[in-house]
């Protein structure tokens, strides 16, 4: 599956244990009611699924227009209604990012000590290129070692990555292993702050730990939608570092049993509120 990104035009995690920015609870909501179904939402039935969330219409509005305008959702009227639907490329974002929620896991006991190695070299001037490619990798679970050389532990597909970019030619991609003196666990705290990782998961317990959501969800509809958001935040900022070369008390795995509990408890009343409420409407073509 090609790794897909948020970049600069589908923007980046909000910091963890703050609220959730809007396009980051749209492209979450879309994912759960929409991916999959190739159906589309009316803004309406989205606005009052927002309210659930106390996000008020003019932010739903503005939304749903920027995201269109970045090339992820797609606008259909219908009459006096306006329907949304996602893009190709939302959904290929989307579906990465549920294969990570659903089959990956936050622990990772299976690495073989094989690492990907990533250099690369742009122009200063191209200041998107750079910040696209960078947005890529890390969500690819890349990190920087030194000026223009990020790591990754695993085998990573860089390939699709240099496609999408159109910077085949600037990337060189290796595999490898860490000879000495070069110690994997240095590699990991040189190339990604796993402190601050370690700190995501533990703002998520914090966050949810008490079983109950947080206040700004009214119910189940709400509660599915911040939960799946916060975790997605979290898979996104966790290049799912080896788990021998972590510290013992590491959050992850609390966290995720955590979220799947919680997805459960929330899921079956989120799925019937969204039954009732969601005007769905299937484009042609």
């Amino acid at each position: 599956m090609t790794e897909s990104a948020p970049t600069s035009e589908t923007g980046s995690p909000a910091e963890p244990g703050s609220s959730p920015r809007p396009q980051s609870l749209m492209l979450t909501f879309f994912g759960i009611h929409v991916l999959g179904t190739g159906t589309a939402l009316s803004s309406a039935s989205v606005i009052d699924a927002f309210a659930r969330v106390d996000v008020g219409e003019d932010a739903v509005r503005s939304t749903l227009t920027r995201m269109v305008g970045r090339e992820l959702l797609e606008r259909h009227r219908r009459g006096r209604r306006m329907y949304f639907s996602l893009t190709p490329r939302a959904a290929e974002v989307l579906a990465d990012g549920q294969e990570r929620i659903h089959r990956t896991g936050a622990v990772n006991r299976a690495w073989d000590g094989t690492w990907t190695l990533v250099g690369f070299s742009l122009p200063e001037s191209w200041r998107r290129e750079r910040h696209d490619l960078r947005s890529r990798l890390m969500w690819a679970g890349f990190g920087p070692l030194q000026s223009g050389l990020w790591v990754a532990p695993g085998r990573v597909d860089v390939a699709p990555i240099a496609a999408e970019l159109g910077l085949g030619d600037r990337i060189r991609a290796f595999h490898g292993e860490a000879a000495a003196p070069t110690e994997a666990g240095d590699l990991l705290r040189t190339a990604f702050d796993v402190d601050a990782i370690a700190d995501g998961y533990r703002a998520f317990l914090a966050r949810w730990g008490d079983g109950a959501a947080p206040g700004e969800a009214r119910d189940d509809l709400g509660r599915l939608l911040l939960l799946h958001t916060d975790w997605l935040d979290l898979v996104r900022r966790d290049p799912h570092l080896p788990a021998e070369h972590l510290p013992a008390d590491w959050p992850a795995e609390a966290a995720e049993t955590l979220f799947r509990d919680l997805s459960v408890r929330f899921e079956p009343g989120a799925r019937r509120i969204a039954e009732e409420i969601l005007d769905r409407w299937e484009p042609e073509g």
